[in-house]
């Protein structure tokens, strides 16, 4: 979705030991002390410790509990500008993968702006080029007009060399005639031909074809009325005949024979079919275009299927695509995602293939052996939305994530903390979606205490939290268990003061709202050292 290119835009205490041998992990601590938000005994981080928390947390513009969207944007923008010219190959390292598979769309599209302008105000040449880190965060064919809506907002009209060539690679990868009718939309500020006029990429080498298309792009956003197809591209010509079909005849054409096939051939997405139908979206016309939709478009439809009463053969279609562990890995999408679609559409007829989808998108949660603790942070902080267009918190993120480990491991203890802290019940093999059922709202955020009352004795302590602890006669949390055993924090929120040392002696902290960081868990319990990411 677009965000700038828009028209109008109890135990007891152990000591602290000297710290015990252990492997490595990325996310580093300094050693230097500060105060979290709450007031508890906080631990700073290295500056590209804190970028990455922050940057996989991230969705730009979005308030948290303790911090304004401002203040957390311009922390992301100092951060990347500082490492851009310091440490560029390891920024743009993080930039490229957090598009991939850190799935932060809108942040590294932000820091690739960032890295480029710090660079070129510094004279930094050094490293990765501008334009290569450019085009490395353009995945999808909106994003080219994304990057210049929002450079031109945030740094002028005056758009740099780099940042056009980088633009112009992107475009020869990523414009079609199926993009072009998905994304060249009148909603947007800048249009495919806009950024055409402005970049003036050539066509790719092995697309003879995209001479024409751009052409035609350019004549769409100038001359609308006049503008035909190139007769070569199928897709273009099939639309362009779809939408020369009389208001009253349409109906027909998408309820007769044939009809869904020739909607996916003209490139019709559900978003324009009911422009095109001038009419509700009744159960027809979505029967006739859930074969050419994406899964992720299945999953956010499901309660208007079932307001359109759509068939059970077509409502079987979509519970096994939804399913699919091919679709859902395709899909890229955040876990939680599953969450938010059973929340909004709570019909017993999509818990099942929910519920596979979303074990299917936490299979890099290990099977962990031994006893494993458990400690999902369910205060007040971590109830705010994860962005302005979500229902869904950290809290209940913090949730899933700690009921896959628990369900997975071999034998662990589920625990809920905020003020106060519980146990929470669940039997093996039980469905994730039914266990977060038991989940509740607890207050303040008192970690050391929760940590004090349920360790005993486990191999290993998760907590999955946001780090603002409050403070605690007896310490910091991780400062409760013994230091040969590991401690993981996940941190859910990038703030820039930790709650626990981390990078090493059995203390680790990763994040992030995919379940990409848990392979670290096994290395280190193997003794081998953690690596960032994009450097495994």
């Amino acid at each position: 979705m677009a965000r700038f290119n828009t028209r109008t835009t109890r135990t007891t205490r152990t000591s602290r030991a000297p710290e015990a041998a252990g492997p490595v992990s990325p996310v580093t601590t300094t050693g230097r002390r500060t105060r979290t938000h709450l007031g508890g005994e906080g631990h700073t981080r290295d500056a590209r410790s804190e970028l990455f928390l922050l940057a996989i947390d991230d969705f730009v513009s979005q308030h948290t509990h303790h911090e304004s969207g401002t203040a957390r944007d311009d922390r992301f923008a100092t951060l990347v500008r500082k490492l851009a010219v310091e440490d560029p190959a390891w920024t743009a390292g993080l930039l490229a993968w957090l598009r991939g598979d850190g799935q932060m769309r809108t942040a590294s599209l932000v820091g690739a702006a960032a890295y480029v302008k710090a660079r070129l105000d510094a004279g930094a040449t050094a490293g990765p080029a501008n334009r290569q880190v450019v085009d490395s965060v353009l995945r999808r064919a909106d994003e080219p007009g994304e990057l210049l809506a929002y450079w031109t907002s945030a740094y002028g009209r005056n758009v740099p060399k780099p940042v056009k060539r980088g633009i112009a690679d992107a475009v020869r990868r990523l414009y079609t005639g199926r993009s072009l009718l998905k994304y060249d939309t009148g909603s947007k500020g800048y249009r495919f031909g806009d950024v055409l006029n402005l970049v003036h990429p050539t066509p790719g080498p092995d697309k003879p074809w995209q001479g024409a298309l751009f052409q035609y792009a350019l004549d769409r956003r100038h001359h609308p009325d006049t503008a035909i197809p190139p007769a070569s591209d199928r897709t273009l010509t099939a639309h362009r005949a779809l939408m020369a079909v009389p208001v009253a005849e349409r109906r027909a054409v998408v309820t007769g024979d044939g009809g869904a096939e020739r909607l996916a051939a003209a490139g019709m997405t559900w978003e324009a079919l009911a422009g095109w139908l001038q009419g509700p979206m009744d159960a027809a016309a979505w029967e006739a275009v859930i074969p050419s939709m994406g899964t992720m478009a299945l999953v956010r439809n499901l309660r208007n299927f079932d307001e359109a009463g759509v068939s059970d053969q077509a409502a079987r279609q979509v519970a096994a695509r939804i399913a699919d562990p091919e679709e859902v890995a395709r899909s890229r999408q955040f876990p939680f995602r599953y969450l938010a679609a059973h929340q909004h559409a709570p019909s017993p007829r999509w818990a099942h293939s929910l519920e596979r989808a979303l074990a299917h998108s936490l299979e890099n949660v290990p099977r962990l052996p031994g006893r494993t603790l458990v400690l999902v942070d369910r205060s007040g902080s971590m109830w705010s939305p994860l962005s302005d267009r979500s229902r869904l918190n950290r809290a209940d993120a913090a949730a899933v994530f700690g009921t896959a480990v628990a369900l997975r491991a071999a034998d662990a203890d589920l625990v809920e903390f905020g003020t106060t802290s519980a146990p929470v019940a669940y039997r093996a093999g039980e469905p994730v979606l039914k266990v977060l059922d038991r989940f509740g709202s607890l207050g303040g955020t008192d970690t050391t205490e929760a940590v004090r009352r349920h360790y005993c004795g486990h191999d290993r302590v998760l907590i999955v939290t946001d780090e603002q602890a409050a403070h605690h006669h007896a310490g910091g949390p991780t400062e409760q268990v013994p230091a040969h055993i590991p401690v993981y924090t996940w941190n859910l929120a990038g703030y820039r003061p930790g709650h626990a040392p981390s990078g090493s002696a059995h203390r680790h902290t990763f994040g992030g709202l995919t379940d990409a960081a848990f392979r670290m868990v096994p290395l280190l319990e193997s003794g081998r050292d953690a690596h960032w990411p994009w450097e495994e």
